[in-house]
């Protein structure tokens, strides 16, 4: 009797079950991000610049509350509520430089806020400019999916990600639209961005259309062509490529080939932007990291863009093309959740050692591994392959760089592809794209010369299987680094968990500075507010022209939202807050008020509570109170409420301040004023000047507030 299970039968890769690292990377991201120490500066939206002096017990009425204190300018002192912490980030500028604190009462970070609003809004216009073009121009609408699309999905050998299923709805609902797509599709090294591609490149294959694959490098293209066409292999569809590899002769029978519409898919480095190269019907575009290509490049592809759907993939997490879709300009999809089963990479920073080198290689070797021995200085290639030769006699060692004759290249890359080569030694043109699962350990060599994104990236070629990998970065000696390089190290070697590209780029940019993200003259105001406070002074920009100069263009967006208030104020003297004896550490309750305030919806209200039972033993009652304030809030704000204060026993809502606001003509404006006339006793309405408020008696608790907003909204 024989006994199969399914994956072998079926010939997909066996699904297993891991521990959810969802979790652990979202309270990464917090601690690096929020983990406030005091001295350290913060911004404030509403005061500007100040120094975070830590959290503060203050007695109102005999019951307890936890304020955060901020020092400024003078050592003047500001008291926030921890409801408020949304309006704080913390300030990155570049390191090593201490930003000028603010003066309270003073209207400097005021007069600084609205000159950068302006510049950003004239910027920003240009952009939704190009995204309304971009709507109201006609692109060709895709068919649904066939019976070939769904057999190619089906023939995947891994189980879609949750994110990746999602990235693949929205690409073929952008594609089966009139309009031409411009999505962006961000996820780290390894997390399945090429299988969206090659199902958006085979959709647009299926209506006969043609597709330009745009990749940074030569390496990458061939990689991707044979990706490309091990995965389409039993459809009807040509794929090429074309980089500097191919002869004179080779480039003319391809040019020949697209003109004709004999090949289907093309993929290739910028050479697919030569005027020589003309598509007989290009239906999509894919570009492959665009903040590695040069301005020259990106204004001819402009040019191709017109009326063609565009498909940009990049594992950067915060590049400049990701803000643009921050801001609205481009569709978005992010990819956070990495593929089942997949480990940490084990990074380790060591001194220059032969010993480590032979152990590594012949520990990968042991395991029927692969070896990547990168170092990035062509000239000192042959003497590094030789060293590994001498200490590895049994390795078969190769050497791959981008100076290299394009046939002996690809012959390479395809030996170590095969499983022909033990250890490739090579520059950092492995850092793109290849996808080798059998290679389990990278040596970078001066690993200083390196910056820390190109670290990322190389370090994500390896740890592609359920197989432990390892990174292991040499330098010359740690004393020797200049302050920038060691930094960059720490972080790398500290962010080896899967999806860290997020805090990656975050030091990166806390190393180097916010720099140039929307143009020379903006970095100015970048550095004067800080990056963080820069997005959300962003934010509210586009947010503000959305309402104003394009209000028509996101008419049906605003209907959507339905949203009267963009933020409300919650104001009480009731005791809600994590109490020392149950959360000891001020730090960690810094942390879970911030991950509080970021929650919107009750699932995560209730698995917040169920992590504190869990951490910190029974929820006390005023910490039940804290997490209903968010529920609280949320209420307050879909039903036009811009301050909510809850004091003594009674509550006031300060209604929405603008009288043309569509609150004033909404059925729960009318339902508020007829409960209002039912319980005049209870129920009592101000109007002044500036807005109407309402004031609401016998309410002793949040849980009481949220029961009566449920009966005002009934």
């Amino acid at each position: 009797m024989l006994c199969f299970t399914d994956h072998e039968i079926f010939e997909r890769y066996h699904k297993y079950t891991v521990k959810d690292l969802r979790a652990t990377h979202e309270a990464m991201t917090l601690k690096e991000l929020f983990e406030l120490k005091p001295g350290d500066y913060v911004t404030h939206i509403d005061y500007g610049v100040g120094r975070f002096s830590g959290l503060e017990k203050v007695t109102q009425n005999g019951k307890s509350q936890e304020l955060i204190r901020l020092i400024y300018k003078n050592n003047d002192v500001l008291y926030i509520s921890i409801h408020g912490l949304h309006k704080i980030s913390r300030y990155v500028g570049k390191e090593g430089e201490a930003p000028q604190l603010n003066r309270l009462g003073s209207n400097t970070w005021q007069v600084l806020k609205q000159k950068t609003k302006r510049q950003v809004k004239d910027i920003a216009k240009d952009l939704i400019a190009l995204y309304a073009k971009r709507k109201a121009s006609r692109g060709f609408a895709f068919s649904a999916d066939c019976s070939m699309q769904e057999q190619l999905e089906a023939s995947f050998l891994y189980e879609d990600t949750p994110d990746q299923l999602k990235a693949t709805v929205a690409v073929k609902h952008d594609m089966e639209e009139q309009a031409p797509m411009d999505r962006l599709v961000c996820g780290d090294v390894g997390f399945g961005k090429t299988e969206v591609a090659i199902r958006a490149a085979f959709k647009a294959c299926c209506d006969s259309k043609q597709v330009a694959v745009l990749v940074p490098s030569t390496v990458l293209a061939f990689q991707h062509y044979n990706t490309f066409s091990e995965r389409l292999k039993d459809m009807p569809v040509r794929v090429d490529y074309l980089n500097r590899f191919r002869t004179t002769k080779e480039k003319n029978q391809i040019y020949k080939d697209v003109a004709d519409g004999k090949i289907d898919i093309l993929i290739g480095t910028h050479a697919i932007t030569n005027k020589e190269l003309k598509f007989k019907d290009l239906g999509l575009l894919i570009i492959d990291e665009e903040q590695k290509f040069g301005v020259s490049v990106k204004e001819k592809l402009k040019q191709m863009k017109v009326g063609v759907d565009c498909l940009t993939l990049t594992a950067t997490p915060i590049p400049r093309t990701l803000q643009f879709s921050l801001m609205g300009a481009r569709d978005l999809s992010v990819i956070q959740t990495p593929p089942p089963n997949r480990q940490p990479i084990e990074t380790e920073l060591s001194d220059f050692s032969e010993e480590l080198i032979r152990d590594a290689i012949m520990y990968e070797m042991s395991r029927g591994g692969q070896t990547f021995f990168i170092s990035n200085r062509v000239e000192n290639l042959p003497e590094m392959a030789g060293l590994v030769q001498r200490l590895v006699p049994d390795a078969r060692v190769a050497m791959a760089h981008g100076r290299m004759d394009g046939k002996e290249a690809e012959e390479t890359l395809m030996s170590f592809l095969e499983g022909d080569i033990d250890v490739l030694v090579a520059t950092s043109i492995v850092e793109n794209g290849l996808d080798i699962p059998n290679a389990n350990t990278m040596i970078i060599n001066n690993a200083q010369q390196f910056g820390l994104s190109d670290l990322h990236q190389m370090r994500g070629r390896v740890g592609r299987s359920n197989r432990k990998a390892f990174c292991y970065l040499l330098i010359p000696s740690y004393l020797t680094l200049t302050d920038d390089a060691q930094r960059r190290l720490r972080a790398i070697e500290e962010f080896s968990s899967i999806g860290s590209g997020f805090n990656i780029a975050m030091r990166d940019l806390d190393i180097r500075g916010a720099g140039n993200i929307l143009g020379a003259e903006q970095s100015g105001f970048i550095s004067e507010v800080g990056y963080d406070m820069y997005h959300k002074i962003l934010n509210e920009a586009i947010e503000e022209l959305k309402e104003t100069d394009f209000k028509e263009l996101f008419a049906a967006e605003a209907e959507e939202s339905k949203e009267y208030v963009k933020e409300c104020t919650i104001e009480t003297d009731l005791e809600v807050l994590l109490p020392d004896d149950y959360v000891t550490s001020g730090t960690e309750r810094l942390v879970l008020y911030k991950e509080l305030n970021d929650l919107t919806t009750e699932e995560e209200l209730a698995a917040y509570r169920s992590r504190l039972q869990d951490r910190f033993g029974p929820v006390p009652p005023c910490v039940d109170e804290l997490i209903e304030t968010i529920t609280l809030r949320r209420m307050a704000k879909e039903f036009g409420i811009e301050k909510l204060i809850l004091k003594q026993g009674r509550m006031v809502c300060h209604l929405v301040s603008n009288p043309e606001n569509p609150f004033y003509s909404s059925e729960g404006f009318a339902k508020l004023i007829r409960y209002a006339q039912d319980n005049p006793r209870r129920v009592h309405l101000k109007e002044t000047p500036d807005r109407l408020s309402l004031s609401i008696d016998n309410i002793p608790s949040i849980t009481a507030a949220i029961a009566q907003m449920r009966s005002l909204t009934a």
